[in-house]
């Protein structure tokens, strides 16, 4: 993140033909010119009987590790002609037994040296191309944060715990329907494929039923199925559970819905400040089986600007190095207390650089995602994109339309080289 990093529409580029990025070209890429330059300056200082040039056999092997195979070539070509000039600079030496076979060695460490470049390109290259796809698939899965859904500006960020990985178990997803814009963000219980791959049944599930139950009690009870059925872990894990927060915005409304599954309550930020939104928690998607009791809705009015902030546990348990956690709502009442409604995508820009100034220094990384939601569209002449209607189509312009531009030298790039808290969970009342 994409780790998805802001708001706005993201950028999918395409694939093409491998090149060496400039990243790599770090002390490890001087160091073969580095070993000819000694070898040539310590030849001419030291005025030796022998040659220094036994020191040139290194270089083909070095450059091998981060250059092509053409390259690895010349440079052997090279390194055999300062050898025959620097043997040439003692009478005898130029076609004496030793530098004969000093030549000879040199030539053939570069043959497989240009070998080893070569397969060491096609792996690369493969490498970078399956983790391009890999991308694409976890791109489709999680969708980028859009600027504008129906009425509601939006921003968010997404970052997976696992090293490498786009997508983790946490999950967000916002969609236009005939009952209003619906928005759901969940945290699965675990880590790793198995997560992920209930994070697609659930986000699957939403993307088909947010559309067709009117009810958001029902839509959560939809997605608990689905949870049982389409997750490869439900028939092997008794405990697997998704903590879920369900929003539904009614057009024309000025209210928000609200249905908790066990989830950190939103956080609402306005003219006053911030604070917590009363929520009615109920048991995470998966143990619903576990009561009889229904899942209760909690609705609250909302005033022109005012800005709903939803995030996983990722961002409200980062520990900073006296293992505190993250103080969400202290946090945002301080940053925006008084004056006018802050921009969702200000709002989001705040709480990942703060929470990584927080956590910075301390161990251990999880998934985060946060989601700002402005309830009130801004001036017609300030809008940041899009027609504001339902999804941003610019997004899915540029998935088809930018396929094809420089997508696998992105993630060669990639790969090249606070205030006091309180580490009690905030009330859900209030």
């Amino acid at each position: 993140m994409p780790q998805t990093r802001g708001g706005g529409a993201a950028r999918t580029p395409g694939i093409r033909h491998w090149r060496p990025p400039p990243a790599v070209r770090t002390w490890s890429w001087w160091l073969p010119l580095l070993v000819v330059v000694l070898a040539v300056l310590l030849d001419l200082s030291l005025h030796s009987r022998e040659p220094l040039s036994f020191l040139l056999i290194a270089v083909p092997p070095l450059a091998a590790a981060t250059r092509g195979p053409r390259r690895v070539a010349v440079l052997t070509a090279g390194c055999i002609l300062l050898e025959l000039g620097m043997a040439s600079r003692r009478p005898g030496h130029l076609g004496e037994q030793h530098h004969l076979a000093l030549y000879c060695a040199t030539a053939l460490i570069g043959v497989a040296a240009v070998l080893l470049a070569r397969q060491r390109v096609r792996v690369q290259t493969r490498l970078i191309r399956a983790r391009s796809v890999a991308e694409a698939v976890q791109l489709t899965l999680l969708r980028p944060v859009p600027e504008r859904v129906g009425p509601l500006r939006t921003a968010g960020f997404y970052e997976a715990g696992e090293r490498g990985a786009l997508v983790g178990g946490d999950l967000y997803d916002l969609c236009e329907t005939p009952f209003g814009v619906r928005v759901i963000i969940g945290d699965v219980r675990g880590k790793g494929l198995d997560a992920v791959q209930t994070v697609s049944a659930v986000l699957g599930s939403f993307r088909v039923s947010a559309h067709e139950w009117a009810d958001l009690g029902s839509l959560a009870q939809r997605l608990e199925l689905s949870i049982a059925r389409n997750s490869p872990r439900a028939a092997c894990d008794a405990e697997l559970f998704v903590t879920a927060l369900l929003l539904e915005f009614p057009a024309g409304a000025d209210e928000v819905r609200i249905v908790d599954r066990g989830h950190p309550p939103p956080v609402l930020v306005g003219k006053d400040g911030a604070q917590w939104l009363r929520t009615s928690p109920h048991l995470p998607l998966g143990l619903g089986a576990l009561t009889s009791a229904a899942c209760e809705i909690t609705t609250h009015p909302l005033a022109p600007g005012d800005v709903i902030v939803l995030y996983t546990d990722g961002v409200s348990e980062a520990r900073n190095t006296a293992g505190v956690f993250y103080p969400v709502l202290e946090q945002l009442a301080a940053r925006f207390a008084g004056g006018q409604c802050p921009e969702p995508g200000l709002v989001a820009a705040f709480v990942r650089s703060d929470a990584d100034c927080w956590a910075a220094g301390a161990e251990g990384e999880d998934d985060r995602a946060l989601l700002a939601l402005a309830v009130r569209p801004g001036p017609e002449g300030a809008r940041p994109g899009g027609d504001g209607g339902g999804r941003d189509e610019r997004w899915e312009d540029d998935w088809e339309d930018e396929w094809d531009e420089g997508w696998a030298e992105r993630w060669a790039e990639r790969w090249a080289d606070g205030p006091e808290g309180t580490d009690v969970r905030p009330d859900r009342g209030g």
